[in-house]
């Protein structure tokens, strides 16, 4: 069974999702996370389109990687143009990479629609540039845009673009459905059709339009694909790109196939949430594999299940991706959910100990009121520890109030928080501002606190949510 290359394009196609930009000093810093994963391909970027990537690939000259070799990312020749005077070819050649990537057309539609163009000349320019590459890199990836669209229309024509590839020197032929819009089976089947009738490894690269990116991939690589593309956490443009956070484990642990050296698997939720992280993107909570969510547990039923054993409710264990099982507290759960949360927090219920049931009904009762434990770790403890009757107050709360205005047009609204507690006797009473009322009261407070508790100081408030209760119910909760 053959070995799978991993592509990562996160730093180009990637970047082209709506909702990121990544600077200069971000891409180098992904790449070098990547490079540290075992990656085996970074794509840096598009030298010729914009000046940020002709920097990074700059910065990219200096970088120590161990084990990716880095791609730079360009288009066939201009249509009319001499190869050798195209400015985005020079622009290719000047990034300096080991691997360069070329794009070009293989549906005849967009040959004559988008480039204007014949579909000889289209042969012509991908012929030309591949081996204008060839002869200036080690290693020329040809990605066949649109092929699965061009090859369901025009197989005859979508082939002989391949072969023009192959025949200027290409060392991989890329089949991507770029609109990703094909159905998995078509994918295989287009696959196996291609893969007897050339020599070279295929590669696949898909979009996530009909929200089947990772499952065309997969099919792909059983139909005898022996390179993936894609992007960490799926980013790329409209829909995403295949997202190899979840082609990865499927690769390695559902279908037998080494991509990556012992114990990297481990790193793979680090990664995810790194690379969002410098993305200023949230990590998504039901993302597959690598989410808070993929292994949380909130019916009764299932925890009393995966306390029995695991295998019941997770198709894996969650250490082998790095992340972990997690048991819900809510309106749904059993005495298994709290058992299991409390000896998570390394409490101990004495056998038999009432308090169990006490805090399972006290539990079901505020979340039926509005209240929210899911998210609310700190919260829950507290609960325990009271109902144990361990809890130690660190301070009595004597009163706040919180007053947010608006006192003219021209002026941005302004918070101001009091408040008044009392430790071990002694009352402190004072107020602050703030840019909203969560933040005044926050600033209120830890103004109070620190004359008693002066670490507070290093404590910062990250993140809030802010629940509102429809009208009609029992009456608006406030919870964490």
């Amino acid at each position: 069974m053959k070995n799978v290359t991993l592509y990562d394009t996160t730093l180009r196609d990637g970047t082209q999702s709506e909702e990121i930009s990544l600077s200069v000093l971000d891409k180098v810093a992904i790449a070098g996370k990547l490079d540290e994963f075992g990656i085996h391909y970074i794509e840096g970027g598009y030298p010729g389109s914009n000046p940020k990537d002709k920097e990074f690939f700059e910065y990219a000259k200096r970088l120590p990687l161990k084990n990716a070799k880095l791609c730079a990312f360009g288009m066939t020749r201009r249509v009319g143009k001499k190869v050798d005077e195209d400015a985005n070819m020079k622009a290719l050649v000047a990034a300096g990479t080991p691997v360069i990537t070329v794009v070009g057309k293989s549906w005849d539609f967009h040959v004559t629609e988008a480039l204007r163009t014949t579909l000889d000349e289209n042969l012509k320019a991908v012929r030309e540039t591949v081996e204008f590459l060839k002869r200036r890199a080690e290693l020329v990836i040809f990605d066949a845009e649109h092929f699965f669209d061009g090859y369901s229309r025009n197989p005859k024509y979508a082939m002989k673009v391949l072969a023009a590839a192959a025949d200027g020197g290409a060392d991989w032929l890329v089949l991507c459905d770029t609109n990703g819009g094909t159905l998995p089976s078509n994918v295989g089947r287009i696959v196996r059709e291609v893969r007897k009738s050339t020599r070279l490894p295929l590669g696949i690269h898909t979009h996530n339009d009909s929200e089947m990116a990772v499952a065309t991939t997969l099919a792909a690589v059983e139909s005898g694909a022996t390179q993936v593309q894609g992007t960490i956490n799926g980013y790329g443009e409209r829909c995403g790109n295949a997202n190899l956070v979840s082609v990865i484990p499927c690769l390695q642990l559902k279908m037998g196939r080494e991509v990556l050296p012992e114990g990297q698997m481990r790193k793979l939720s680090a990664l995810s949430g790194y690379v969002a992280e410098i993305a200023n993107v949230g990590k998504r909570l039901h993302q597959p594999f690598v989410g808070n969510a993929a292994f949380a547990h909130k019916g009764g039923m299932h925890v009393s299940a995966i306390r029995r054993n695991p295998g019941t409710y997770e198709h894996i264990d969650p250490e082998r991706v790095g992340n972990q099982r997690r048991v819900l507290i809510s309106d749904l759960a059993g005495r298994s959910n709290i058992l299991s949360k409390v000896q998570e927090k390394g409490l101990k219920f004495k056998p038999g100990d009432p308090a169990a049931e006490r805090i399972l009904d006290q539990i079901k009762e505020m979340e039926h009121k509005g209240y929210q434990f899911e998210g609310a770790e700190a919260s829950f403890e507290l609960l325990v520890l009271k109902a144990m009757g361990e809890h130690e107050p660190f301070f009595e709360l004597k009163g706040f109030r919180v007053i947010d205005e608006k006192r003219s047009e021209k002026q941005q609204p302004i918070a101001e928080a009091t408040i008044m507690i009392e430790v071990d006797g002694r009352v402190e009473h004072t107020a602050a501002m703030g840019n909203g009322p969560v933040n005044a009261m926050d600033n209120a407070l830890r103004k109070a606190l620190e004359k008693f508790y002066p670490e507070l100081a290093e404590v910062k408030l990250l993140d809030y949510k802010v629940r509102v209760i429809q009208p009609g119910g029992p009456g608006p909760r406030y919870g964490s």
